[in-house]
């Protein structure tokens, strides 16, 4: 199933180290590896489509895992 979210990215320090996207509504999903390196930014908003994946298993366990197809970068101004 495809899904469109927008919120802030977050590095979390669990483990070796997670990356996560917060929505405006306080979802946390966990970014899986693989996103392209222009989205991984601290504070950065982001609306991102992609696909949740239920039939894989992290380490973080942060949220639920989202491979992310394609995101759009927000203004902060």
């Amino acid at each position: 199933m495809s899904i469109t979210v927008q919120g802030t990215i977050e590095r979390r320090d669990i483990g070796t180290g997670a990356w996560a996207l917060v929505t405006d509504e306080g979802v946390t999903y966990e970014i899986l590896r693989g996103a392209d390196k222009k989205l991984l930014h601290p504070g950065q908003k982001a609306k991102v489509t992609g696909k949740v994946r239920e039939d894989v298993m992290t380490m973080a366990m942060i949220g639920p895992a989202l491979e992310v197809k394609s995101f759009e970068l927000i203004s902060s101004d």
